[in-house]
């Protein structure tokens, strides 16, 4: 395990882990971890899904957060990103082949690793891209996955310096003249915090700079079009009313009101769309909760241990919402 994942001083991995690769869509290995919580009974467990640019070590202390309410966690890097398989000669390009790529691979880890070696119920909890692969795969997931939340799903896209549009119709024009491996945008994996949209907390903010220095392989740099191209496509598809109405899993949708990233109204938008889901808006908050400021990453893990054991919690949310 400590060849497979890669704490830091300031970044200690959990207890109780198991480390190990499988091999995903098309053959493509993918690195995974599975944390095992010290409670007995188990709750269950959460199947974490990463956003882009990410990697098992920037959620170690969330993991041992829901660890500590009772929950396993069980993760695996993107393809493309963190400890997984590259898919270009140029190991930082962060690229896709087809969208539909992450839900095979989320649909084999469910098959190989999480029902064979975790603790039923199974739950998802998706940041960012993780969010938008769970929402696209979710209306065949009601018969394994109980509830799910996702924290500032990716559907659409803002502040990047010129409009969605824009970035969709260059992206697109790239992608269908031969040059969908190209890179659009800049290299933002050492921005400074000053400014920066993701996190208004100074020690994770820098806690992420370490483990970034201390692993660079982990990290990789602006997207390709193709992978702009088949995100923003997914994004559209799974905003569709005709889409959301086939999603019976109960689902939280954690806003960040101060979301640089996936507009706020998007999100709010998504959610009166979808019946099978509840808006939690997070005031004040950037648009990686996971890693913001106590008073915002608090209640973001209230509403997770709340919703997730099956229990209504106060949001109402019916057990199916068929």
């Amino acid at each position: 395990m400590e060849d497979l994942l890669h704490p830091t001083p300031g970044n200690p991995a959990p207890d109780n882990c198991t480390a190990g690769y499988f091999t995903g869509h098309r053959g493509t290995k993918l690195r995974y971890g599975l944390f095992r919580s010290g409670i007995s009974p188990a709750v269950g467990t959460v199947v974490l899904m990463q956003g882009r640019n990410e990697s098992i070590e920037k959620y170690f202390e969330t993991i041992r957060d829901l660890n500590a309410m009772g929950l396993w966690v069980a993760t695996f890097d993107l393809r493309g990103q963190g400890g997984s398989d590259r898919l270009t000669k140029k190991p930082r390009k962060g690229h896709v082949r087809r969208f539909s790529d992450y839900e095979r691979d989320l649909e084999i880890f469910l098959e190989h690793i999480v029902l064979p070696d975790a603790r039923l119920p199974f739950f998802l909890v998706g940041h960012s891209t993780g969010a938008l692969i769970a929402l696209s795969a979710a209306p065949r997931l009601s018969n394994r996955i109980h509830r799910m939340a996702l924290a500032a799903p990716y559907i659409a896209l803002s502040g990047q310096g010129v409009p969605e549009g824009v970035i969709r119709t260059i992206a697109g024009t790239a992608n269908w003249t031969g040059l969908g491996r190209i890179q659009l945008g800049k290299d933002q994996s050492r921005r400074p915090f000053e400014g920066n949209p993701l996190t208004s907390d100074t020690r994770r903010f820098q806690r992420n700079a370490d483990i970034i220095a201390a692993h660079p392989e982990l990290t990789i740099g602006p997207p390709t079009a193709r992978w702009l191209h088949e995100t923003f496509k997914a994004a559209r598809r799974v905003s569709n009313q005709s889409h959301l109405t086939r999603i019976t899993i109960p689902t939280l949708i954690l806003a960040p009101m101060l979301d640089r990233i996936v507009p706020y109204r998007a999100q709010e938008e998504l959610s009166r769309n979808f019946r099978a889901a509840q808006l939690v808006t997070i005031n004040g908050a950037r648009h990686e909760l996971f890693q913001d400021r106590d008073i915002y990453r608090a209640q973001v893990l209230a509403a997770i241990e709340a919703f997730m054991p099956g229990q209504d919690g106060g949001f109402g949310l019916s057990e199916t919402a068929a």
